[in-house]
């Protein structure tokens, strides 16, 4: 907590994001094995389109793991910056206990209504019996992937960015041991790629469980004192990363469709399958962001719980200069090496040169994308929902608008076009947006110490 409130910025900022962009690039491992597998077996192009559809039923938990579970760290930042042990122990314990109850409840409705969700998710005749063979694996893990994900968010939280890290890292590894003995040595194909990944995010599970029940952290979980108001500040506070997520799914459904739709018989399965491999060099470029957000969001929540504006507006610049110079090395990794990134998931030539354009298309918005992250992210990790759900609903209004409207002018393959005007536009916005309320923000900062030294002189008194 020290050096949250008086270590050197730039030291403590990197001490806390590296480890975090370790474990999201990890992260994107995790994600992109099952492609690799997948995308190499016996109808590989199909099984790729099955699991294409599955993502967004997929994405769909980590939305209410974000909305339930991490929605509550940057309200545990605070307490702790406001030096409240109990009040963030008691964020901790009622996400940890939402966490399980909607696990179980996610994981019933997917076993039930698997085959019409993934059919309205875009699954054809083709895919859907593959798609339901993952799904029906994966749900099994629901509860796992939600703690593992939400409870690694409190660890991070509170300083310890390494053993988060871990947590992503021990997961990411035996999903590869267990991918290649799944899918290379039983050939289970679609099946094997679920196994592997429940087994693995038990793994982690276990892992998180461990730490934040033992001696080390100074939140722990607890049980017990649960509160419907601490309930609600959590699920407003998580309502942005939830919106942006389900918005998120929402545009991969509308993406498929469109792409299936404007693909037509010939074509469709073939740009759904090199979506999937574009949206896999996405995730290269948006999840270390996330990373770098991460790491930060701990100490913007703290010193604004501390009351201290300018280390909230020092860590923010230095977020925002380490996330330009990533969004730029990617830029120029998706135009350089955009062919050889897509034979790591597909030996089809026709898929590949269709990826190949995507993330050509992607790569010209990616270096003014980091200012919308720095600036969104920022804002939810100090509690300030009110200001990043707007900014983001812009930027995905955009791509709806753009997302509809290309393929129908300019064909199918327009419709990539779609991701790079979001990537341009809102950005520009948030930045102005963002200018204005620099003042607010600080005022926001001097009443919570102006608070904290009310209540030290009375407890004095």
């Amino acid at each position: 907590n020290s050096r949250l409130e008086t270590g050197n910025i730039w030291k403590l900022m990197l001490s806390l994001s590296i480890p975090s962009i370790i474990a999201q690039l990890v992260g994107i491992l995790y994600n992109m094995v099952d492609r690799m597998f997948i995308g190499r077996i016996e109808n590989g192009t199909t099984a790729m389109a099955a699991l294409s559809v599955s993502l967004p039923l997929i994405t769909c938990i980590t939305a209410f793991t974000r909305l339930v579970g991490i929605g509550g760290a940057p309200l545990c930042a605070i307490k702790m910056g406001k030096k409240d042990q109990r009040g963030a122990e008691e964020i901790l314990g009622v996400s940890f206990a939402s966490l399980i109850t909607v696990g179980v409840i996610l994981t019933v409705v997917i076993l039930v209504f698997q085959r019409p969700i993934l059919t309205l998710f875009g699954a054809d005749p083709t895919t859907l019996d593959m798609a339901c063979d993952y799904v029906s694996i994966y749900a099994l893990g629901t509860v796992f992937v939600m703690i593992s994900l939400g409870m690694n968010s409190y660890i991070t939280t509170q300083g310890f960015a390494r053993t988060g890290m871990c947590t992503v890292l021990i997961g990411a590894i035996l999903n590869i041991i267990f991918d290649a003995f799944f899918i290379n040595y039983l050939h289970m194909g679609v099946k094997g790629a679920a196994i592997a990944t429940v087994l693995s995010q038990l793994a982690s599970c276990l892992f998180v469980l461990r730490f934040l029940f033992g001696p080390i952290p100074p939140v722990r979980i607890t049980f017990g004192g649960y509160s419907l108001r601490t309930m609600l500040r959590i699920l407003l506070t998580g309502l942005t990363p939830f919106v942006i997520i389900a918005v998120d799914n929402m545009m991969i459904i509308a993406l498929n469709a469109v792409l299936q739709r404007y693909g037509g018989p010939e074509q469709g399965d073939l740009l759904v399958a090199a979506a999937t491999v574009a949206q896999s060099f996405m995730l290269v470029v948006t999840m270390p962001l996330d990373g770098i957000a991460a790491g930060t969001a701990s100490i913007l929540g703290y010193n604004l719980g501390a009351g201290q504006p300018k280390r909230i507006l020092e860590a923010q610049k230095y977020t925002l200069l380490l996330s330009l110079a990533y969004t730029t090395t990617l830029c120029l990794a998706g135009l350089l090496l955009a062919a050889p990134f897509t034979h790591i998931f597909t030996p089809d030539p026709r898929v590949s040169a269709l990826a190949v354009t995507a993330i050509h298309i992607f790569s010209i918005g990616v270096v003014p994308l980091a200012v919308q992250y720095v600036i969104v992210d920022g804002l939810n990790g100090m509690g300030m929902m009110q200001f990043s759900l707007p900014l983001s609903f812009f930027r995905k209004a955009v791509y709806f608008a753009a997302l509809f409207a290309l393929p129908a002018a300019f064909g199918a393959v327009s419709t990539f076009c779609a991701e790079t005007i979001s990537d341009l536009i809102p950005p520009l916005v948030t930045v102005l947006f963002y200018r204005r309320k620099l003042g607010w923000i600080r005022e926001q900062a001097l009443s919570h110490r102006a608070a904290q030294s009310a209540k030290t002189a009375s407890m004095t008194c």
